[in-house]
């Protein structure tokens, strides 16, 4: 095979199929996050749209702000550390020689921050910063690099592989109204400001560009949040939650093989979400049990294009979900211990790819939280992440082949203060 043919081949299956602004994945299917605070990361997340144990709770339903009978502050940070192996790589089925096994790490902070108000007995008022949507996922320089027809050395796989990062803050504002004894609701607006950069190189400086792809853009988009509880009495109560997450439209700079393209923008579909929890605590006893059942609209991710039309690629990505299961121990009045399991599923489908290790993934979480001078608590998650082997064909051709695995720890910690 040419160089050149070889150039054209690799561009083809890289230029478009690197760009999903997704890697690791390393708290949820796609690039989705389950950070939003310590407290749900202890318990998997699971009944976190309906617990209401401090502020956070605005992150997944608007509607629990009502649960509280004073006004709430809360904030913290979740760190995720991550490892991805990628191993039994093979490229253009050998012809151009060995790639050894590679293991990509990295440890990102997570931080939020929430504040609810309380008007009276039947509205509240809140506010919040955190993040829904995140990853990273950076390859060596040396991976596949190589002049053409060098001994030893393998040219064009270095274009599967590269930078590829993605961040995103949420700033959201919610109301809620306790309509009854029973029944409250409430609703928000989402502002979701995201950024990304992703380069793909050839490996090498000539005869072919270094880079195929360098884009470095950031947009901000408009969602909403709908939300409602339900309590059966003090102790069994359910959350039914609807977030709207924008198509963003990211501007900055971008250039695919060279051709400056930053007069257009690339739009960034966001999936929508929908949770049901549930919480109840078992009469004459420290016991709680909790649950959520997620599903997340992944089928948005269909089509990566820019508004000019100078790109587009098809992903055809499927909706997901996950359920979670947990308990919550009341040791005592200073003490509380958490632990929950959740099983998320993948976003892809057909189209893989090493960049993007995505795969079905079981939670193992465990915390527990302290309280203290009365209006203090104080709380710490852990949570253990077990991804699947996924053979991968990126390029979905005779390109490169792979197997890739994600796994991640992530561990948190959260003050709250009521007042």
């Amino acid at each position: 095979m040419t160089t050149s043919r070889l150039y054209k081949k690799t561009l083809l299956a890289v230029a478009v199929s690197s760009l999903t602004f997704a890697s690791q994945h390393a708290a949820a299917a796609g690039f989705q996050l389950n950070s939003q605070s310590a407290t749900g990361l202890g318990r998997a997340f699971a009944g976190d749209a309906v617990i209401a144990d401090n502020a956070s709770v605005m992150a997944r339903n608007a509607a629990a702000m009502t649960l509280f009978d004073s006004h709430q502050f809360s904030g913290g940070v979740n760190y995720i550390k991550t490892s991805i192996d990628v191993k039994n790589i093979d490229y253009l089925g050998g012809a151009q020689g060995p790639i050894a096994d590679v293991n990509n790490s990295s440890g990102t902070p997570v931080p939020n921050i929430y504040y609810i108000h309380r008007l009276n007995d039947q509205w509240a008022l809140g506010a919040g910063i955190y993040s829904n949507f995140g990853t990273k996922n950076n390859f060596d320089d040396s991976f596949g690099s190589g002049q053409p027809g060098v001994p030893g050395q393998v040219p064009g796989a270095a274009a599967f592989a590269g930078t590829t990062e993605i961040s995103s803050i949420n700033y959201t504002l919610n109301a809620a109204y306790r309509v009854n004894e029973q029944w409250s609701i409430g609703a928000g607006l989402d502002i979701i400001q995201g950024s990304g950069k992703l380069i793909r190189s050839t490996g090498w400086s000539s005869p072919a560009p270094t880079n195929l792809v360098d884009i470095d853009v950031s947009g901000v988009g408009l969602g909403f949040n709908l939300g409602t509880v339900f309590e059966l009495n003090e102790d069994n109560r359910f959350g039914l939650a609807y977030h709207y997450s924008p198509e963003i439209e990211a501007d900055g700079d971008m250039s695919v093989t060279g051709n400056d393209i930053s007069n257009e923008k690339l739009k960034l579909p966001l999936p929508s979400m929908l949770e049901f929890s549930g919480y109840h605590k078992i009469q004459d006893t420290k016991f709680a049990v909790h649950y959520s059942l997620q599903w997340i609209g992944w089928s948005v991710f269909d089509t990566l294009e820019t508004t000019g039309g100078s790109f587009s690629k098809d992903y055809k990505w499927k909706d997901g979900y996950h359920a979670a299961l947990g308990g919550t121990y009341y040791l005592n009045d200073a003490w509380t211990l958490r632990a929950g399991y959740m099983y998320d599923t993948a976003a892809q489908d057909k189209i893989t790819s090493i960049s993007v290790p995505d795969s079905d993934r079981q939670w193992l979480s465990a915390g527990f939280g302290y309280h203290f001078k009365k209006h203090h608590t104080v709380d710490f998650g852990f949570t253990y992440l077990m991804g699947k082997d996924v053979s991968v064909n990126d390029g979905n051709s005779d390109v490169l082949y792979a197997t890739t695995k994600a796994d991640a720890f992530l561990a948190g910690i959260q003050y709250s203060y009521s007042f």
